[in-house]
């Protein structure tokens, strides 16, 4: 005879399920929440973030409205040339704008489409060679890297990486199963990993009697932005 699940589990799935359908309820007919062009900037109600959101309480990956909101994120936020994620959507050519790609929102949505299961789509490969070739973990000694894509932003590239560009490229790469891991994916993650070791998570540095952000030390959700 099949065992059926005890009281317990049967809440606990009731307790997770709810959140799924009351942010799916809010969706879109084009997939997105709040407006298309807001994606990233309807802070935290657009598009990305209910995406994290969804990822993290285990929605399906094959629920038909999720993969809307993936397929949304990657028609208007992924640029399509480096396979970075935008903040705002190319009004002409379409796709993510190359001159908005930020490495913290790029890891938050590999993270998610991975975990929805579209590891072996060719647009989220290509997101993860993005940030294979461009992550940095640079802890402020030497001159900022230059070109493409470093010269746009000084939080995202400065001379010191931003910890939560880090964070969240790690937090993509761990979304991928070790067996399926290229040698450049598991290079990034060993580089990374010295980073995050060096400040001891997270504090600084070059000082570490200091905390470089009080907040990373509570328990939190959805981790997002400043909640690693």
């Amino acid at each position: 005879m099949e065992r059926q699940p005890s009281q317990a589990t049967l809440e606990w799935i009731q307790e997770r399920e709810a959140p799924v359908e009351a942010i799916l309820a809010e969706q879109l007919p084009d997939g997105h929440w709040v407006r298309r062009d807001q994606f990233y900037t309807a802070k935290y109600r657009g598009t990305v973030w209910n995406l994290v959101i969804l990822a993290e309480l285990g929605a399906d990956g094959a629920d038909p409205r999720v993969r809307a909101a993936c397929e949304a994120v990657l028609r208007d936020a992924q640029d399509p040339d480096s396979g970075g994620f935008s903040q705002h959507r190319g009004k002409r050519a379409g796709g993510g704008l190359p001159s908005e790609v930020i490495p913290c929102l790029t890891g938050n949505m590999v993270f998610s489409l991975v975990r929805f299961g579209m590891l072996d789509d060719p647009r989220v490969r290509r997101a993860l060679d993005w940030i294979t070739r461009y992550q940095r973990f640079d802890d402020g000694e030497g001159e900022a890297p230059s070109g493409e894509p470093y010269d746009r932003y000084e939080m995202c590239w400065g001379r010191h990486t931003c910890h939560m560009g880090a964070v969240k490229a790690l937090k993509a790469l761990a979304e991928v199963p070790a067996e399926r891991r290229t040698p450049a994916m598991q290079a990034t993650i060993s580089a990374g990993a010295e980073y995050l070791l060096r400040h001891h998570i997270f504090k600084r540095s070059h000082d570490l009697a200091k905390v470089s952000k009080p907040g990373w030390r509570r328990f939190s959700f959805p981790l997002m932005v400043q909640r690693q």
